[in-house]
């Protein structure tokens, strides 16, 4: 028994939640030819098992044809859906755990050319930026043909077993008709309040005809746009008193904002730096105002956050979505009163930013999310104890140690620096990206607590690593910035690390020659501008730091914006020359041969590091695999058996930036399955 908030079930209908902790509706983009298969599946029954109360799966799955995947949705309109979907609930179910899922039609917020390239239809010509449609006015006929969608997708889901289905109506079709922006039909759909939820209403009837008044409904919609033109707080208000009125819809699941730019998204769904929970107390009115189950989520990374929302009567359920993406065991930890264990969502929102472009989410710093299957959560001990000496305390030398300790093996971490950290301490430096600290903060404690040896301030050569007497080596030594890139004038520019160390002060005149594309870049870019310099990002790339993506360069675009930022595509840093006091660059392109000519006072390079790999080179021939790594074992999850040279007294491994510049993830996903295996 425990008087914790978050820890007391919850009624809803004829269902019993066993806590208050939710995941709420999302695609993690994992699908299979549309189903969600083995890798979908393993994903919620990993949260399931940990002890969630309810996962909602899909964001959202397609109930038309004409709604094609735009995410890698599931597609409810094929009946094929119905045996995968009843595997996951079965699966969940066994443990406890209710499922429900989000049903949509994407309206405009998808592409014509995806899937069977149909016309986009929404109740206007009105373009969604995000996706760049222009959309057919919808007809009679469309509408028709799509309530009875909606429909036959919910009814497909009760045939699957589910507890219940979610109505998505933010940013896709059904909210298009509440919204005087994107709504200029005429009536019965179109024109006065009434006449612009006739749809929702319809569909509502029509989902009641076929799955009947048992099963549970709810919908997850905008409570107000925050838009010139669009709905108000006040219009969200009287729709959301119209739905609890209606008899038909069981719980609201409440968002603030609109989603059809990037800008607009990320502050519907809250990066780093941004602040918690910005909409629960607007969440907290609907309910007060309605008195129905209220169901919200939007940067909720933490329990005591999470603890205040059920506590203060704002919510009846919480959604901690990506808290459960960084670390699926959370509820179980809770439970267990280990909280202090819990992997902290850094807000990195490398999950979201990667679906927005066609891939799949993954977690900054759990790379066994979304690989269920292949990487699992949890950390088998070895038959074996070894002697295991990790070379850098950067996030791939930190994962490293902590999951060869886990393991049961003895290990010694080596690090040059006074503390952990590598190259996230340097973004850490930035107020608005200090949550990255937690990557290593939390490695740290749960090394401590595994028993993990530290010698900091020490710059490990050969003979320091022989001096532990290891039976494997892991090099996670990173790399340092590359700036030896031009024909001319090398000596004469900074690189982006020296303006953000601070070892390096911004001028006054500045081109930032940025053709790494990520977010060092951008962030040593917003240091010179916030000096008040002016500044000039050069990139040789079509789009400016493409490796950023679309939600983490919003903050970045809202500072560099309101400084004295000048952004350069298609243009490539060639030479410097000093000229006077002032020095002279020169940008050609790869288009064609034409230049361009800056005066500036100072150069900055941002253009990734090459490995720091002196030290692997020198033990590589003592080593009895001489560094090789089998690829074909690495993918398959199985121990590295690689015998090169047998007289070696050890095996030697080096990951992360150590072998190319790559990112965060990388490394620690090197670490990962290199050394759960070892």
């Amino acid at each position: 028994m425990t008087n914790d908030p978050l820890l007391q079930p919850f009624h809803l209908k004829h269902l019993t939640l066993k806590n208050r902790i939710m995941i709420t509706s999302h695609e993690p983009a994992y699908p299979e030819d549309g189903m969600p298969k083995e890798r979908y599946r393993a994903y919620h029954v990993e949260r399931a098992r940990a002890g969630i109360a309810l996962t909602m799966t899909a964001g959202s799955a397609s109930v038309a044809r004409d709604s094609p995947p735009a995410f890698n949705n599931i597609l409810a309109w094929k009946d094929e859906v119905v045996g995968h979907m009843k595997q996951l609930a079965d699966a969940c179910h066994d443990e406890g755990c209710a499922v429900m899922i989000q049903l949509t039609h994407l309206g405009r917020r998808t592409r014509w050319d995806k899937g069977d390239w149909l016309p986009v239809v929404s109740p206007s010509h009105a373009r969604e930026a995000a996706h760049r449609a222009f959309p057919k006015r919808m007809e009679d006929w469309d509408i028709a043909r799509i309530i009875e969608d909606y429909a036959l997708a919910a009814e497909r889901m009760k045939a699957a077993g589910l507890d219940g289905i979610e109505i998505e109506s933010y940013g896709h079709l059904m909210d298009a008709f509440w919204s005087p922006l994107t709504n200029d039909l005429d009536a019965p759909y179109g024109g006065s309040l009434d006449n612009r939820l006739r749809f929702t209403f319809d569909v509502l009837r029509a989902v009641r005809r076929r799955c009947g008044e048992d099963f549970i409904v709810g919908i997850r919609y905008v409570g107000d746009e925050d838009l010139p033109g669009g709905l108000t707080k006040a219009d969200g208000l009287e729709i959301s008193r119209r739905l609890k009125d209606s008899g038909m819809v069981d719980f609201l699941n409440v968002i603030r904002g609109h989603i059809d730019t990037d800008a607009g998204l990320t502050d519907v769904i809250p990066v780093q730096g941004m602040r918690n929970a910005p909409h629960l107390d607007f969440a907290g009115e609907i309910r007060a105002a309605t008195q129905i189950p209220t169901f919200h989520a939007a940067k909720i990374p933490d329990l005591a956050t999470a603890r205040h929302a059920i506590a203060s009567g704002k919510l009846d359920m919480v959604g901690m979505t990506r808290a459960h993406i960084a670390d699926p065991h959370l509820v179980r930890k809770l439970v267990e009163g280990r909280e202090e264990d819990i992997r902290p969502c850094v807000g990195a929102n490398y999950c979201l930013d990667r679906i927005y472009q066609g891939g799949m989410a993954l977690c900054m710093h759990n790379p066994s999310t979304g690989r269920e299957v292949s990487q699992p959560h949890a950390i088998a001990r070895a038959e074996v104890p070894l002697r295991v000496t990790v070379v850098g305390a950067g996030p791939g030398g930190m994962e490293a140690a902590r999951v060869a300790a886990e393991r049961g093996h003895q290990v010694t971490v080596l690090e040059a620096s006074d503390e952990a950290g590598g190259q996230v301490r340097l973004t850490a430096l930035q107020e608005r990206r200090r949550e990255m600290g937690a990557i290593i903060s939390w490695r740290m404690a749960q090394c401590e607590k595994l028993g993990v040896t530290f010698r900091f301030n020490t710059y490990a050569e050969e003979a320091e690593v022989l001096e532990t007497d290891p039976d494997a080596v892991i090099v996670a030594t990173g790399g340092l910035p590359h700036t030896e890139v031009l024909e001319a004038g090398n000596d004469l520019v900074v690189s982006a690390w020296d303006i953000l160390s601070g070892d390096v002060k911004p001028g006054r005149e500045v081109l930032l020659f940025d053709d790494a594309g990520d977010a060092t870049g951008l962030q040593a870019a917003e240091a010179i501008a916030q000096s008040g310099a002016r500044v000039e990002i050069v990139t040789p790339d079509r789009a400016f730091a493409p490796e950023v993506m679309g939600m983490n360069l919003v903050p970045f675009m809202r500072s560099l914006q309101q400084l004295d930022t000048t952004f350069t595509v298609t243009w490539r840093l060639r030479e410097v020359r000093r000229e006077g006091n002032a020095l002279l660059a020169v940008l050609g392109s790869d288009y064609g041969s034409v230049t361009r000519e800056r005066r500036v006072d100072q150069v900055v390079v941002n253009h990734g590091t090459l490995p720091l790999d002196e030290l692997y080179l020198a033990l590589k021939p003592l080593s009895s695999n001489l560094g090789e790594v089998d690829y074909e074992a690495l993918v398959a999850g199985q121990a590295q058996a690689v015998a090169a040279n047998p007289a070696g007294a050890f095996r030697l491994y080096r990951i992360g930036d150590a072998v190319s510049a790559r990112n965060t993830h990388a490394a620690i996903y090197d670490a990962l399955r290199l050394v759960r295996a070892l």
